[in-house]
Order: structure tokens, then C-alpha cells, then sequence
């Protein structure tokens, strides 16, 4: 388990509050809520200025969480450290007695295992991490793997949005002949207001749904009356389009 993302400004603030209102006679040599390591070596060294019991415990287990929280993020830090040092040539044997380390295979090792913290801030694993080299390479495998889908997604997603949005335009053109149900009418306004700037794999999505939706409708409408959707040929051709495209 980690600790992971927290507002630790506004968690040191509180502990500021309370010795303030302890009457903490140093709490002006209390560096700022943002100084973290400061701040808690400051609170660490005034905890009997709280008289307080639950003013004490409040501080206390608060100071532990923040310990834990430092610590991870000094992890990730340091991790970010020996990625530069290795880009600037530095090799493991001159980073063993910087990693506290006896020989180069420990120091790699280590700095795998620091590489564990990395991922678990990412939260991209369901479960905790082993921080053991074989895990962490197995991890980085997997980040790797999805970042790749990812990108094929994309390409794809802007593969498949050259097609639709002159699709979407057509409809948009020719609402008039099939704009007479308020749900279609919905879904036309809805594509009508995204398509001008739809530029993200997100708005790629929004436009292929409200089409795909405009195509539901008119198919309800078409069984419902026994009619063609569309009042005019261009309107007819411009959902036949869009039907045939979207596919279902």
C-alpha cells in the first residue's frame, strides 16, 4: 500500500493551526507549509509545545503520514536522478556509493527497485507492486504494452474520424429533411456543436456517438412509420451514409 498523492501543504497548515493555538512560543522559525521536510523537522522538535491530548495525537499520527509521504516521493525523486545521471554517461560502479551500495549489480538493482515507486505513482497496476527487479521489469513490460494499444487507439480513432466527420457534416447539411423528432434533433445539435473542433481522441468519440445515436433514431423512426428517413433525396443519402459507416 502507499500513501500516493495528498495535499501536504494544507495537512502541515493544520499542524501550524494547532501550535498556534498552543501558543507555541517558536512558531515563527516554523518554515512554510510547503517546506515540508522543514516544517516536519520543526514539529518533530516542538511536539511538546501541544498540551493537548488529542491535539498531540492529532500531530502526532499526521507526522507519521507525512513521513511515509516523503518518503515515496524522495523514492520517485531519486529515481529521476539516476535516470539523468546514467544519460550523462555516469556508470553503476561511480552510482553504487551514491545509492549506499557495495558493487555496480547492487546499484542497478536498487535503482530497478526505486523504479517500482515510479510506477505505483502512475497507478497503472491493479496490485501492489513486488519491488523485486524481475516485478519491476515485468511492470515497466506491461506500461509499455498499454502505452503502444494506446497509440495504435489513437491512430485509429483519427483514421476513423476522416471518415466520419464528412459524414457528420453531410447530416448536419441536410438536417432539415430529417430534423423531425426531438431526439434527432438532439443528436444533430450535439454533432452540429463538436464537429467545428473536434481535434482529440475524446471528441473523436463524442462525434462517432451522437452519429451512431442520429442513426438509432431515424432507423426507430423508419420502423415506426414504415417511411424512408429523410424528406429529401440528399437527406436520404446523407443517413445512408452515416448508417452504412457506423454499422450497427
Amino acid at each position: 500500500m502507499r500513501i500516493g498523492r495528498i495535499d501536504s501543504p494544507a495537512i502541515i497548515g493544520v499542524l501550524r493551526q494547532l501550535h498556534e493555538a498552543a501558543e507555541d512560543s517558536n512558531i515563527d522559525q516554523m518554515p512554510a507549509d510547503e517546506e515540508l521536510y522543514g516544517a516536519l523537522l520543526y514539529l518533530e522538535a516542538n511536539s511538546e509545545a501541544l498540551r493537548d491530548e488529542e491535539a498531540r495525537r492529532t500531530a502526532a499520527l499526521a507526522r507519521v503520514q507525512l513521513w511515509e509521504y516523503l518518503r515515496e516521493r524522495a523514492e520517485i525523486h531519486q529515481q529521476r536522478a539516476v535516470e539523468s545521471a546514467r544519460r550523462a554517461a555516469i556508470e553503476w560502479s561511480d552510482l553504487a556509493p551514491a545509492l549506499a551500495v557495495r558493487t555496480p549489480s547492487a546499484a542497478y538493482n536498487k535503482a530497478l527497485r526505486l523504479r517500482a515507486s515510479v510506477i505505483a505513482d502512475t497507478a497503472q497496476e491493479d496490485e501492489p507492486l513486488r519491488r523485486t527487479p524481475e516485478a519491476v521489469l515485468e511492470a515497466e513490460r506491461r506500461a509499455r504494452a498499454r502505452a503502444a494499444a494506446g497509440r495504435r487507439a489513437a491512430v485509429e480513432a483519427a483514421r476513423r474520424h476522416t471518415l466520419l466527420a464528412p459524414v457528420a457534416q453531410r447530416l448536419v447539411e441536410h438536417r432539415a429533411g430529417l430534423d423531425d423528432d426531438d431526439e434527432v434533433t438532439y443528436w444533430l445539435d450535439e454533432i452540429e456543436a463538436v464537429l467545428p473542433n473536434c481535434h482529440t481522441p475524446t471528441q473523436f468519440v463524442s462525434l462517432d456517438t451522437y452519429v451512431r445515436a442520429v442513426v438509432r433514431e431515424l432507423r426507430k423512426t423508419e420502423r415506426a412509420t414504415a417511411r424512408p428517413a429523410g424528406a429529401t433525396e440528399d437527406a436520404r443519402l446523407a443517413y445512408g451514409a452515416a448508417a452504412e459507416l457506423v454499422g450497427d
